[in-house]
């Protein structure tokens, strides 16, 4: 869709708020199955059960929540930092520079949080999406890029495509008061009309927001084609109440990054054919969690019913029956002991409960969440390097998850690497090399390399260097942290590596810190042994 495709303003907003109905009605079927798979994960999943059934218990074991948990922490224990590494020697100083600018970029924006929230959605739903942008006010004014999470309820991607780059749009929406519009869109907040984006809503939820106080914010990111650059730009416009409030080409006709792409990752789960989306651990093991469930009310049906023995009492044998409820009287007075005899409940078979749990063990079992991975063993087990081959050789499902979130994970980076080039780069590194030069303590050396990093800058010119990100994890299991420094202790003690480079491979809370006390205690060292030669 170009800019000159539609004569006037309101007839793109009109083709576009199209566009989004025809999405939102495609999404209707996904924003019920999330809805069913926050069920299931919060132990709400009776709340389906016909009403002829409310009489019933409904115990709930979150074999589910927990299997997805334990997935969640060793999550936790991956989560990715960026390495970033150029394809050429020149640039390595670049290089190093902008894998610390990332860093400070993910520190901002408490990537850690954000991480989380993706892998709740990733587990959950089956997908999970993180946004790369850019804002200005980062950074004291100077600006800085970021990733962040985004609600798989608050965005929808092309149903017809399984790439989402491929897609003809993609709508991210959320819902804000008139005040809202009034106070960041003064001019036009008179114009703004209801919606009818609420038919779907959850019903089930904690809270209920009265809805028809709001309107739909609507960011429509499109990917268009221009055949005389050969390239691909990338656009964004704001709809709400019918009217279009911004477009990002009226202040960027070149495109609103230069990268040309949906500044949106999507991470999925289980691949869904057909589509850009995915599944969760929720969809492979809802059947089993809802069989275990109802073989829990089976049984806790069985043991109510054998608590409260009936007693049948036949109006031949002269007693009442009232009389008889009367559990304070010692004598009772009829005629007949033969009509009366007692309805006991018969006890279920023994096996139903072992497959019970056998059925709950399936499921820890099959998603990679057993005993090993949850940090149990078996008795006799007790050697760090067993526990640790055991807990590596028992987390494939979620070292696979893993993968897939780091593959994401390196395609934000290399958006957001874009990004930072396109914008502070130049500023990032000016201040820098101007915060040294007037610092009288400063190392000659880190402002060579400073130098050669904006010389190198420079020659770029429109030419961008490729770089090359890779991935590696914040935080290592515990276990394998012990096994890595077992190790080069035993290396250091055999005298096949110098104490100095055995410090460098250990794993430990304030290495860097330990490391440039040391390199500091070497340098001091060496000019003592220099002056005392001198003298």
């Amino acid at each position: 869709m170009k800019y000159n495709d539609y004569q006037t303003k309101a007839g793109e907003t009109a083709a576009l708020y199209e566009l989004f109905n025809e999405f939102y009605e495609a999404y209707a079927p996904e924003r019920a199955r999330l809805d069913k798979c926050e069920h299931m994960y919060r132990g709400e999943h009776w709340f389906d059960v016909p009403p002829g059934d409310s009489g019933e218990p409904r115990p709930v074991t979150p074999v589910l929540q927990s299997t997805i948990e334990n997935v969640r922490a060793d999550l936790a224990d991956q989560m990715p930092e960026a390495i970033v590494s150029s394809d050429s020697p020149e640039y390595d100083g670049l290089s190093e520079l902008l894998t610390h600018i990332i860093r400070e970029d993910h520190l901002r924006c408490t990537y850690d949080e954000e991480y989380l929230k993706l892998t709740h959605d990733l587990l959950v739903g089956g997908w999970g999406v993180q946004q790369i942008g850019f804002d200005p006010a980062a950074n004291g004014g100077i600006g800085g890029a970021f990733i962040r999470h985004v609600d798989s309820r608050q965005i929808m991607f092309d149903p017809l495509v399984t790439d989402l780059q491929d897609g003809r749009a993609v709508f991210k929406f959320v819902r804000r008061t008139r005040e809202w519009f009034s106070q960041h869109y003064p001019d036009k907040a008179g114009e703004l009309r209801e919606d009818g984006f609420i038919a779907d809503l959850p019903a089930e939820e904690l809270l209920s927001p009265r809805y028809d106080k709001s309107i739909l914010l609507i960011e429509c990111w499109r990917r268009i084609y221009d055949s005389e650059a050969d390239r691909y730009r990338v656009h964004m416009v704001k709809l709400a109440g019918g009217i279009m409030l911004e477009d990002s080409r009226e202040v960027k006709p070149e495109g609103y990054f230069a990268h040309g792409e949906y500044p949106f990752v999507l991470t999925t789960l289980f691949e869904r054919k057909g589509s850009c989306l995915g599944y969760g651990i929720v969809d492979m093991f809802e059947t089993s969690q809802r069989n275990s469930d109802k073989l829990d009310q089976i049984v806790m049906k069985n043991a109510l019913l054998a608590s409260r023995n009936k007693l049948l009492v036949t109006s031949a044998s002269g007693f009442d029956p009232a009389d008889l409820r009367d559990w304070s009287k010692e004598v009772h007075q009829g005629e007949n002991l033969n009509g009366i005899s007692w309805f006991a409940t018969a006890p279920l078979p023994s096996y139903i409960l072992s497959y019970i749990a056998e059925m709950r063990n399936s499921i820890k079992e099959e998603s990679g969440a057993n005993e090993f991975a949850r940090g149990m063993t078996h008795a006799g087990v007790t050697s760090g390097t067993a526990i640790a081959a055991l807990q590596e050789a028992s987390s494939k499902r979620s070292r696979m998850a893993a993968r897939a979130v780091h593959a994401g994970f390196r395609r934000a980076v290399i958006q957001e690497i874009e990004i930072e080039r396109e914008f502070t780069l130049k500023k990032r590194l000016a201040l820098t090399v101007k915060k040294l030069a007037g610092d009288m303590n400063a190392d000659p050396s880190a402002l060579m390399r400073l130098s050669a990093v904006k010389t190198a800058l420079d020659s770029l010119g429109s030419l961008p260097a490729e770089f090359h990100v890779t991935v590696k994890v914040v935080k290592e299991n515990a276990f394998n942290v012990l096994n890595n420094n077992e190790t080069v202790f035993r290396l250091a003690a055999a005298g096949m590596i110098s104490p100095d480079v055995g410090l460098q491979l250990l794993i430990f809370d304030g290495k860097d810190q330990a490391v440039q006390l040391m390199k500091a205690k070497q340098a001091e060292i060496g000019l003592n042994e220099k002056t005392a030669g001198g003298a």
